[in-house]
C-alpha cells in the first residue's frame, strides 16, 4: 500500500473528538448512555482502523473546516502509525462496548478509562500511544542492514 502522508496535526484533533466522547461516556457510567456513547466513538473510530484517520469523520472536518486556517504542516507524517492508533482505539471501544452489554462494569469503566487516557495524551501532549507502540514493533521486527 502506498505511503499516504498526512498533516500530523489531523490526528491531535480528532484526539481531541475521542477525548469528548469517552470521558463523557465515563461520566454518564455503564449504562445504555454510557454504552451508546462509547458505540458511537467506536463507529468514529472504524474507518480510522481500516483504512486511515484521513477516513474518519474527524478527518474530514480536520481537512475542510480547520486546516484551510491554518498555515501548511512543517512536515508530514505516515498514516501507518496513526492507523496502528486507531486500531488499538477501536479494540479499547469494541471491549468497552462489550463489557458494557455483559454488564461487567469494571471492564466498561477500564476499557473506556484506556481511550480516556491515550486519547487525554494524543490531545494534551502530542504523545500518540498507540504511535509509538507501532514505530517500537516496527524497529523491533525490521531487520537492518549490516
Amino acid at each position: 500500500m502506498k505511503d499516504i502522508q498526512i498533516d500530523p496535526r489531523g490526528p491531535r484533533f480528532s484526539a481531541f473528538w475521542q477525548l469528548a466522547f469517552s470521558v463523557s461516556a465515563l461520566l454518564a457510567g455503564a449504562n445504555p448512555v454510557g454504552i451508546a456513547i462509547m458505540a458511537v466513538l467506536l463507529v468514529l473510530f472504524i474507518p480510522g482502523a481500516i483504512i486511515g484517520p484521513q477516513a474518519t469523520l474527524q478527518g474530514w472536518v480536520f481537512r475542510t473546516m480547520v486546516r484551510p486556517r491554518l498555515d501548511p504542516p512543517a512536515e508530514t507524517e505516515s498514516f501507518r502509525p496513526p492507523r496502528f492508533a486507531q486500531q488499538m482505539g477501536t479494540t479499547f471501544s469494541i471491549l468497552a462496548v462489550a463489557s458494557g452489554l455483559l454488564g461487567l462494569d469494571a471492564g466498561f469503566f477500564i476499557f473506556t478509562g484506556f481511550v480516556t487516557f491515550a486519547s487525554f495524551l494524543n490531545s494534551v501532549f502530542n504523545l500518540c500511544l498507540g504511535c509509538e507502540i507501532y514505530l517500537l514493533f516496527k524497529r523491533a521486527t525490521t531487520r537492518t542492514a549490516a
